[in-house]
């Protein structure tokens, strides 16, 4: 069984800790430190399962996935790379690969998923013609989005609807883009339709068109969004917004594959891949009555959860510096660059306007900033001024949150041991504070009795409440 797993990996260290995780697990390891090696080898073995680098000497890993999916279309490969991008995994997944896994990596993740690529049949439907366009729009190294990465990818091959749900500004337009760019309809059209900025009353014209005379104004035919976007993607926005009468026609669409324009009586087939997104709960208008539940199921078919700019404080730096150049190309000045304490203030900061919010700061930046380097005192006053609004807007939870995720992007560790001290000091000197110091009450208040609190204050060093400790309370 030595011949279970082959891993091809430059770089030494990875290859020692898949294989000493690998072989853990049981699983046979073969190591390779170059492509060329293993294509060598494969002319005369073959492993169960590949892992393979993407960035390596010689042919590199989106090579040798092309040439192992020629002669071996049924080999599960996983591919790693720590280029975390969405071109990455929608190439790794266009090319067949099994699993695409971005370097640092969870070990035990990296273990599951080869346990997982001995049990589930590959499937090696490859487009023969899989040029990506590049997504620089779509920029993300976090965990959060290189799950919108895979699904992306996964999605690529298939023209099955699917509902994209994030709060507002977060991209989800962008997303729809690239599941269209990325799909065998990208040579179609992909039709965009926003449900919240078209007046209700033109909404259903706007939709499926309609015909010379149906009502007043109606001068000539016109076709609806389904009809331009036919063989291609229609992007329904703000879904949750359709009015009621439009979701039972939708809903029939969906059904059918056919609809009539406004004032036609002839059915017009139609070959549509429905994207919907919405930042509202569906679930919550479909019990409020607002949402027909059988849309709401049939839309939900895949759902991509957008991660809020908050919840992907690492891609912070990386957005500022891209929407930085991109505003100074845009307006042809020189581009702005951040001070490193910016940077780390604009990481913390909550973003209600997530991705777009930040893009349009860094516009600003870009006119109003008087000198290259840019400043606390050059943000906008209202980004500043969240510093200030934090202790009034946040929960404590939160503030621990951003607390943990700061230590945590720092690499330090065992941050439970260094918050749980804290965390009782302040609830022991609040309580204190609230008793004039009357131990016993004091540690009612907190749910403890006495001689711990006592002890505790003892091992925080609380020297301003350990007066008279061994002493009868007063």
């Amino acid at each position: 069984m030595n011949n279970d797993v082959w891993v091809i990996d430059d770089d030494k260290s990875i290859r020692w800790v898949l294989e000493r995780a690998l072989k853990k697990a049981s699983l046979g390891v073969k190591l390779f430190e170059s492509a060329d090696n293993a294509i060598q080898a494969l002319a005369h073995d073959t492993p169960q399962v590949i892992i393979t680098d993407v960035r390596m000497p010689g042919t590199d890993g989106f090579e040798f996935l092309e040439n192992v999916q020629v002669q071996h279309p049924e080999l599960p490969i996983i591919v790693m790379t720590a280029h975390s991008d969405l071109d990455n995994a929608v190439h790794a997944y266009q090319g067949g690969a099994f699993e695409y896994l971005p370097k640092p990596f969870d070990i035990d993740e990296a273990v599951e998923l080869t346990k997982r690529a001995f049990l589930i049949t590959h499937d090696n439907a490859v487009e023969a013609d899989n040029e990506i366009q590049p997504m620089p729009e779509i920029i993300g190294e976090s965990v959060a989005m290189q799950e919108v990465f895979r699904a992306i990818g996964r999605l690529s091959r298939s023209s099955i609807t699917v509902l994209v749900n994030g709060e507002t500004g977060t991209g989800k337009e962008l997303v729809a883009q690239a599941l269209h760019k990325h799909s065998t309809r990208r040579n179609n059209a992909f039709i965009a339709l926003n449900m919240a900025a078209i007046p209700k009353d033109l909404l259903e014209s706007e939709l499926f068109g309609h015909e010379k005379g149906s009502f007043t104004g109606a001068q000539v035919q016109r076709r609806g969004r389904f009809e331009q976007a036919n063989k291609g993607t229609l992007f329904l926005d703000e879904i949750g917004d359709m009015p009621a009468d439009l979701q039972t026609r939708l809903l029939r669409v969906l059904s059918d594959g056919e609809f009539y324009r406004v004032g036609g009586h002839e059915p017009i087939k139609c070959d549509v891949r429905i994207i919907a997104a919405t930042h509202q709960n569906l679930q919550t208008l479909v019990d409020r009555g607002d949402f027909r539940e059988d849309l709401m199921h049939r839309l939900n078919v895949i759902r991509i959860q957008i991660p809020s700019l908050r919840e992907r404080r690492d891609d912070v730096p990386v957005l500022l510096k891209h929407f930085l150049i991109k505003a100074a190309q845009e307006l042809e000045v020189e581009t702005k660059t951040l001070e490193p304490d910016v940077i780390d203030y604009l990481s913390n900061q909550e973003w209600p306007g997530n991705v777009r919010q930040l893009e349009n700061m860094c516009r600003w930046l870009t006119v109003m900033a008087t000198g290259k380097a840019v400043h606390m005192d050059d943000l906008p006053s209202e980004v500043r001024a969240t510093s200030r609004d934090v202790s009034n807007s946040t929960t404590w939870q939160s503030l621990l949150a951003h607390w943990a995720e700061s230590k945590l992007n720092s690499n330090e560790e065992d941050i439970l041991q260094q918050a749980t001290p804290q965390f009782e000091r302040v609830l022991i000197e609040t309580a204190m504070k609230k008793t004039g110091g009357k131990r016993q009450r004091a540690a009612k208040l907190l749910g403890w009795g006495r001689n711990t609190l006592t002890r505790k204050i003892q091992e925080l060093n609380m020297y301003e409440y350990s007066q008279g400790i061994g002493s009868p309370e007063e």
